[in-house]
């Protein structure tokens, strides 16, 4: 270790300043060369030199095993605060492993899952931050599963949050990483959580059920009240610094690069609420993903993607007054965690102008054939009228039929089985928090 430290310098001059160091070393052998010559240091201290050089090259350029980081979960309602978690983890290691526990899993120890298997491993294969899915993975880190991550996934640690993850009957569900020495923990994000996206949906169906609508018939109509009304407020507190670090590349130390004079942009809006697999989509062939994604497609077609997210105030003008589910923050996070968008505008226009198309160098418009919008607003003029005007716009053929009301009639049609679910994880929510300490990190 010494000797690496004191010749540092060697390699740096090498490496930053091949021709400079080159000089100096011939320098230094003719130097030997004259001392020899007057019976100093001798030609025969110059071969020993050269293999110090040599030594210290190859020890540099050995290839640095990276390291493999493994973190599970349930996945279900993916929101910005499982993209969070997953991008912490990144962070701790090279390549990030998530496990996707099973419908089966989910059941027994939490209660139903809104979203199958097919379509959380969807949401989680599309970030930016994920490396390599394994589905079904068990709820528990049992000591068999642990004894595979490490011996045929060569994973070096195992990530959680820090708040508790109990099995059903008390013990910690990552004692056995925790034993090993393996486990490393990532704080918890703050104000959001599935529990509480089903709050919101099922606060929503209770004030529908009171203004003597109880049927989800259509997106216009499926929610009629304002999401500030609601008995569920999102608590999410955006700073600057969360959205620069959901605006960085795929690796958390690399930023993205805006497109260049001569790029293909192309341009989709929406309002991505309940960031689902109708957004993100893939076919699953045993642990095989095969990518088949409105967002990916969309990138395909050029070289930038560019996704304009409307207002809360117009998605609520649209859709129905308790819409957005999520408000714009907390659905721009979700976009930007998106591994196929390079960047996003926070508030984007009902109408691509051509105003934005030249402010961006936006080449394609496209737009996916399912959307939902209020049929009673059918007469409003085409949003996009001038992208169609000017030859640049394009039908995207949407690959699921999945909306966000879709999933919201998925809760309400199991209303009783969520609401109990809730409950339960509602308490141990409660304990966490009157429990919580400040943890650094993040």
């Amino acid at each position: 270790m010494e000797f690496e430290t004191t010749s540092s310098w060697i390699w740096d001059g090498v490496h930053h300043h091949p021709h400079v160091f080159g000089c100096l070393m011939l320098t230094a052998a003719l130097l030997g060369l004259s001392t020899s010559y007057f019976g100093g240091i001798g030609l025969s201290s110059f071969p020993y030199m050269c293999w110090d050089l040599g030594f210290f090259y190859k020890k540099r350029c050995e290839k640095k095993k990276p390291i493999r980081v493994y973190m599970d979960g349930c996945f279900d309602l993916m929101h910005y605060g499982h993209a969070n978690a997953l991008r912490q983890a990144k962070a701790l290691g090279d390549e990030l492993v998530v496990g996707v526990v099973s419908d089966e899993e989910i059941i027994s120890n939490k209660g139903p899952p809104v979203l199958p298997m097919e379509e959380r491993l969807a949401l989680v294969s599309g970030l930016k931050w994920v490396d390599e899915v394994i589905a079904n993975a068990p709820y528990a880190i049992t000591e068999q599963f642990m004894k595979t991550l490490f011996n045929e996934h060569k994973i070096d640690y195992i990530i959680h949050g820090d708040d508790p993850c109990l099995l059903p009957d008390g013990t910690d569900a990552y004692a056995l990483a925790k034993r090993a020495r393996r486990y490393k923990q990532i704080k918890r994000t703050e104000g959001v959580s599935s529990t509480d996206i089903v709050g919101r949906i099922l606060a929503v169906n209770d004030t529908k059920a009171c203004n003597h609508d109880d049927k989800l018939s259509s997106p216009g109509d499926s929610f009629t009240g304002n999401q500030s009304s609601s008995a569920h407020i999102s608590q999410f507190l955006p700073t600057s610094q969360r959205i620069v670090q959901f605006s960085n590349g795929k690796r958390h130390d690399r930023g993205r690069q805006g497109p260049g004079p001569n790029a293909h942009v192309v341009y989709i809006d929406g309002a991505f609420d309940l960031f689902h697999a109708g957004h993100v989509e893939v076919s699953l062939t045993t642990r095989i993903l095969l990518p088949a994604k409105i967002l990916r497609c969309a990138r395909q077609l050029g070289d930038f993607l560019l996704v304009g997210i409307h207002t809360d105030q117009i998605v609520s003008e649209h859709r129905g007054k308790h819409y957005p589910i999520m408000h714009l923050h907390e659905r721009s996070l979700s976009v930007l965690a998106c591994r196929y968008v390079d960047e996003v505008i926070m508030g984007a226009p009902w109408e691509v102008s051509k105003d934005m198309i030249t402010t961006f160098n936006i080449s394609l418009v496209v737009h996916g054939t399912i959307a939902e919008c209020n049929s009673m607003l059918a007469g409003i003029a085409d949003p996009y009228a001038v992208p169609k005007s000017m030859g640049i716009f394009r039908i995207l053929e949407s690959p699921k039929r999945i909306t966000t009301t879709s999933v919201a009639q998925r809760i309400v049609a199991n209303h009783e089985a969520y609401m109990k679910r809730n409950a339960k994880k509602a308490e141990s929510e409660k304990k966490y928090y009157a429990a919580k300490v400040y943890v650094s990190g993040d």
